[in-house]
């Protein structure tokens, strides 16, 4: 008795497998690929759809790139206004011409200046008791709200706040003495003490 081997008779049927393919039921591998995201894509994406359901198709395609940039800028602007509201020294930048000085390096609060005026005159040590008298002069001027007073600022921008020609007096006499060598005296003081107070009452010299 001859014996053969019996026939192949499993055959590929193509024409269903590409069928089953087609068919997103049988799509198993859709859970195990992770899809590419562009998050600039899928907004634009969106805010097309949105611009196609309220104006058209037609006007989608000519205008959803040009009002997508426009709202960028609008952010982009609304970002840079908080942050200078925040940290406003981030934006400043000193003139040329401005005096290389910082009030930082002397505060207006917790100083006893009467106390600290009246020490540095009984010593006569009229340069501490000039530099009191104007940080004194400044803290008067921020406790009634007419200036801003922030450790980055300079004597020069205080002047732009307080436009009172006693006030220019004032400052000059300040910065001359702090800075240009001014030998400073008791009668020098005492103006001072005489601008010191037509500031407070809004005068002018």
């Amino acid at each position: 008795m001859n014996l053969t081997s019996p026939a192949d008779t499993l055959v590929c049927d193509t024409a269903k497998i590409a069928l089953w393919r087609s068919d997103p039921a049988y799509d198993y591998n859709r859970e195990l690929i992770t899809p590419e995201l562009n998050l600039l894509e899928w907004i634009s994406k969106q805010f097309g759809e949105l611009l196609r359901k309220i104006f058209g198709s037609r006007f989608a395609e000519e205008y959803s790139g040009l009002i997508l940039i426009c709202i960028a800028i609008i952010l982009l602007l609304l970002i840079i206004w908080f942050v200078y509201k925040k940290r406003p020294e981030l934006f400043m930048r000193s003139p040329k011409n401005a005096l290389p000085y910082t009030v930082g390096e002397d505060t207006i609060y917790g100083v006893d200046f009467p106390g600290g005026i009246a020490e540095a005159l009984s010593r006569q040590d009229y340069r501490e008791a000039v530099r009191l008298l104007y940080l004194q002069t400044l803290k008067q001027l921020s406790d009634a709200e007419r200036i801003d007073w922030q450790l980055y600022k300079t004597p020069t921008q205080y002047l732009n706040e307080v436009r009172l020609p006693a006030f220019r007096q004032l400052t000059n006499h300040f910065l001359r003495v702090r800075y240009g060598n001014f030998e400073a005296t008791e009668e020098l003081f005492r103006t001072m003490q005489t601008l010191q107070e037509e500031i407070g009452k809004g005068g002018v010299s």
